[in-house]
């Protein structure tokens, strides 16, 4: 800055430091924020970089404080004219301050910023005043003033001239008028309510056209600044023949409201004024006079009609008043004037504006409520109630905004933060205003919540459960289990270990093996399904934290059952030594229930599901088996032609997939008496030998079903007894009740036992060769036996109730079933 600017500056800077009322210090020190106010005062038109004051010494700040503090100019305007050296403390002028640019018409001229410093956080508002300059003369819009003035024009008639204009203010504005020296007109000045000033002429000498019919005069506007500033407009005056009336407005002062941003076109207010004249002198044009170069590009007049109305874009924040005169012209050149004055109303056509002071992103999601990630700044051009301003955030997000000193605002944590439910968040600020209809504005903040290893991995599953069928491959892949951990990176890195269990008295792995990475569960071994059905161990997944956290689940692995084991055969027994053959009366019925073939399969499932096929037979038109129960019956009625010995085979095959099969021979003898069977089934002589070996063998029979009736008697009360006892024990205790099925066995219809009891009648005769052996109807409890003394005579007993109950398991029938046999056979 040069000395001279200097010597400038220093009258007029002037620095004036205070502080708000004890309300505002008790609202600072609620929100720990320190808040100063400074001004200065200086001239405009300042060249860049001079001083305008020492900000850290009116302030009482050091310069470390201002460097660590990151000291800083915030505006919310485009232009920032002055700019902070933080390493000298002063402020200097950054940008050319034209106050006329900048103000206009206002006065006192100003304008504002913040300094904001951290850690911790002040504020200090400094407002800079522009003193104006004597840098502009006064202008008239036009080079010459045309007048056409009747000779008839009574004296004292005024004829309002055009005003200059003179951006500068106070002293350096437009201060006087003076007209050039002639015999008829004086120059009168009037000052308008807003300040500024208007001449006008008024007729003190008669004009005469015969002897003056042209007046060419002299209008210079003069300002008060040093120097002195002029500006000068020549008028031109015609004088007229006699028009001896001038219109006459019916108001001298009109008043109207406009609305901001009204339509161009909108209709404000129509003036009126009239002549007493007729014909051409009596008919009048409007037309707008002494207005302002911003005023004439808004407002027009219709010349005929006199109905003022909009021409341009009305702005509040701009002019909250129009003050302009109209001229009512006749075809005589007499005029008349009217003052209109025009309020504007405002409308809330500015939106908030928001300014981000700082933002903090991100924040580790430990962090306690309330902590602080924003400062923001919310102003509105409006005024009233249209340019009060509230802050909120839009979105149901953990966060709330408080407001600390006037149009700012803090962005702080509500809760606690969860990076696993919400990694990131798009925090939208409305800014509203107070106006109707509100306007609003919104700014959206990115922010990212850094994560902490605050989570156990968690299994997608609560119990895997797995199938694989027996003689599996080693190493075969069984499944994968998942676990997730929502932290990431290194938090989220999870390993898999087989926790150690025992299965089978073995360690679980020598059965089974985990990918630590993959999670992927190997077979080690084969598994047998009849050896071992299920595996049941643990699983734990542990992330790579710090420390690390953990989470467990249980596996499942379910061996599945292959087809790998034939049927079983359990009756009728085929033995090499004894042929045991089934007897058919030549009766017989229809259905007639001549054997039933039992059969089983260790394997389970659809595998153990056994079906009954015929495969051969003597006479295949005579029997046939049941598909599902092995029942064999007749399918039509026994004849005498049939033969005695009928053989049939049967296959048993399961539903495995492949399926396997069994192949039993059915022995069955067609005849009403027991000689029959034995002279087809067997070659033998009547001696007296034969008849003592036979009754040998009979009482040998006798005694061996005895003993195995008793036996099967006493296995049944021990499996009674061992059922009951089993019951009370699971009737004590909570664990679940689980039907008992005896091991390798398959219910083909769901009994596997013959659905009937049959009695047997037995004929005895001197020669037991000739004795006879029939099967009795089913359904009756009939008891059958036999007197050694009985000389060819049946002999039935009946019992009134059955000795024991029907067979309680397929070893129970089984056991029946062969007594009944081996006593057919010894018969």
């Amino acid at each position: 800055m040069s000395s001279s600017d200097m010597s400038y500056q220093q009258p007029l800077c002037k620095r004036r430091l205070h502080y708000g009322p004890l309300r505002v210090l008790f609202l600072l020190y609620f929100f720990n924020i320190v808040a100063g106010q400074i001004r200065y005062s200086i001239p405009e038109e300042m060249k860049m970089g001079s001083l305008i004051g020492n900000v850290a010494q009116d302030l009482g700040l050091d310069l470390k404080r201002l460097r660590s503090g990151r000291a800083r100019i915030v505006t919310g305007e485009n232009i920032q004219y002055t700019e902070l050296k933080t390493d000298k403390g002063i402020l200097v002028v950054n940008e050319r301050i034209d106050r006329e640019q900048l103000c206009g018409d206002v006065t006192p001229c100003s304008f504002s910023f913040e300094i904001i410093l951290e850690n911790p956080m002040e504020l200090h508002h400094v407002t800079i005043e522009v003193l104006d300059v004597n840098d502009h003369p006064p202008v008239f819009k036009k080079s010459n003033i045309m007048l056409d003035i009747s000779e008839s024009a009574n004296l004292g008639a005024r004829f309002v001239l055009e005003s200059a204009e003179d951006p500068d203010v106070g002293v350096n504005g437009l201060q006087n008028y003076i007209l050039t020296s002639n015999d008829n007109f004086v120059l009168k000045q009037h000052v308008n309510p807003d300040g500024s000033k208007y001449a006008e002429m008024v007729l003190q000498k008669q004009l005469d056209r015969e002897e003056v019919s042209h007046l060419s005069l002299k209008l210079i506007a003069m300002d008060g600044g040093n120097p002195q500033r002029s500006g000068t407009v020549n008028i031109n005056i015609m004088v007229l023949d006699v028009n001896d009336n001038a219109p006459v407005f019916n108001q001298s002062v009109y008043k109207a409201t406009v609305i901001e941003n009204a339509a161009k076109g909108t209709n404000i207010v129509t003036v009126n004024a009239t002549d007493a004249d007729s014909g051409s002198n009596g008919y009048i044009t409007y037309s707008i006079s002494n207005v302002k170069s911003n005023i004439a590009d808004l407002l027009s007049i219709d010349q005929v009609s006199g109905v003022l109305s909009v021409s341009g874009p009305i702005d509040f924040e701009k002019d909250k008043k129009y003050e302009l005169r109209i001229d009512a012209k006749d075809q005589g050149g007499l005029t008349d004037s009217s003052k209109v004055i025009i309020e504007v109303t405002d409308v809330n056509d500015n939106a908030p504006i928001i300014s981000v002071m700082s933002f903090t992103s991100p924040v580790s999601e430990d962090s306690p409520p309330g902590t602080t990630i924003g400062i923001i700044n919310a102003k509105d051009l409006d005024s009233g109630e249209n340019g009060q301003v509230t802050c909120k955030i839009e979105q149901n997000a953990p966060f709330k905004i408080k407001s600390n000193l006037r149009n700012y605002y803090t962005l702080v944590t509500d809760t606690v933060l969860d990076r696993e439910s919400v990694s990131e968040y798009n925090i939208t600020v409305v800014a509203t205003d107070a106006g109707m209809p509100p306007l609003s504005t919104k700014r959206t903040f990115h922010f990212k919540v850094s994560d902490v290893n605050d989570n156990a991995p968690v299994f997608s599953q609560g119990v895997y459960t797995a199938f694989i069928a027996e003689n599996n491959s080693p190493g075969v892949s069984v499944l994968t289990v998942k676990a997730k951990d929502p932290d990431e990176n290194q938090n989220a890195r999870i390993s898999y270990i087989l926790e150690n269990t025992n299965i089978g008295g073995s360690p679980v792995s020598e059965c089974v093996s985990i990918n630590s990475e993959s999670g992927v569960i190997h077979a080690v071994r084969a598994f047998d399904y009849e050896q071992i059905k299920q595996l049941v161990f643990f699983i734990k997944a542990q992330d790579g934290g710090s420390p690390p956290l953990s989470g467990n689940v249980t596996v499942k692995i379910m061996i599945q059952d292959q087809n790998d084991n034939p049927p079983q055969v359990l009756y009728p027994v085929q033995t090499g030594v004894s042929l045991v053959a089934e007897m058919v009366p030549r009766s017989a019925d229809v259905g007639y229930l001549v054997t039933k073939v039992v059969a089983v399969d260790v394997d389970s499932g659809q595998n153990a599901w056994l079906s009954y096929k015929l495969q051969k037979a003597t006479d295949r038109a005579l029997f046939d088996v049941g598909l599902q129960n092995g029942e064999i019956r007749t399918i039509r009625q026994v004849t005498d032609k049939d033969v005695v010995k009928q053989r049939l085979t049967v296959i048993v095959e399961d539903n495995g997939q492949p399926s396997r099969s069994a192949t039993v021979i059915v022995n069955v003898a067609v005849a009403d008496s027991f000689p029959e069977v034995l002279s087809e089934f067997t070659d033998f002589t009547h001696d007296k030998v034969y008849n003592d070996n036979l009754t040998f063998y009979l009482v040998l029979a006798l005694a061996v079903v005895s003993f195995l009736f008793i036996t099967c008697l006493v296995v049944i009360i021990s499996v009674k007894i061992y059922r009951w006892r089993q019951s009370r024990i699971l009737s004590h205790s909570n664990l679940p009740v689980i039907p008992y099925y005896p091991p390798r066995y398959s219910d083909t219809l769901g009994t596997g036992t013959l659905q009937h009891v049959y009695n047997y009648e037995v004929c005895r005769t001197t020669d037991s060769r000739k004795s006879d052996c029939k099967f009795g109807r089913a359904g009756s409890q009939n008891v059958l036996i036999m007197d050694p003394s009985s000389t060819g005579t049946m002999q039935r007993i009946q019992n009134e109730k059955s000795i024991l109950d029907e067979p309680d398991s397929p070893l129970e029938l089984f056991g029946f079933k062969m007594i009944n046999r081996q006593l057919r056979l010894n018969f």
